[in-house]
């Protein structure tokens, strides 16, 4: 593994289109990153430019995972834009690469995504999960509680309703 990190990359013309063909392809792998597959490309990218138009304004910032130099895994870590907030933040589509699952790249995202919290003197972060992918156990392994739940929050697809978890890592 020669996974190294990028915080707030040049969002350049390549980058933009490399996350969103990751996304595109998280997504068509059942990753719960925002869609339910199958997605395209055309789909996905009004929703990344919105995400990267936050990073872009210096709200939020994007966390990149290269390996040789090829983008495998991110997630963005996006400002509450509420004062009584400030102290926190959220993790939202964090992804890896699939068929890289495995190799601890989530971990070590996660890691990073921690750092960034504690370089930026957050109290702590937040995800939410969709339930039913078990990825709830995968966020407990790397510090994360479970600190919330919505019943059926979020509607699949027809009769396909999901719970929407919401885990916390303290960061004091």
């Amino acid at each position: 593994m020669a996974l190294s990190f990028v915080v707030d990359p040049v969002l350049s013309s390549a980058l933009r289109d490399e996350v969103v063909q990751l996304w595109v392809d998280v997504t068509n792998a059942g990753g719960a990153v925002g869609f339910v597959g199958p997605v395209t490309v055309d789909e996905v990218r009004p929703v990344a430019e919105a995400a990267f138009a936050g990073v872009e304004s210096g709200i939020d910032r994007l966390v990149v995972g290269l390996d040789d130099g090829r983008v495998v895994a991110l997630l963005f870590v996006v400002d509450n834009r509420f004062g009584l907030k400030a102290h926190w933040r959220v993790l939202k589509r964090v992804m890896v690469l699939p068929g890289s699952q495995g190799l601890g790249y989530g971990a070590a995202l996660m890691r990073q995504a921690a750092d960034v919290g504690r370089a930026l003197g957050l109290d702590g972060l937040q995800v939410t999960v969709r339930d039913g992918h078990g990825l709830d156990g995968f966020y407990r392994k790397v510090g994360y509680r479970e600190v919330g739940r919505v019943p059926g929050a979020l509607r699949i697809g027809p009769g396909d309703d999901r719970d929407e978890l919401f885990m916390w890592l303290d960061l004091r």
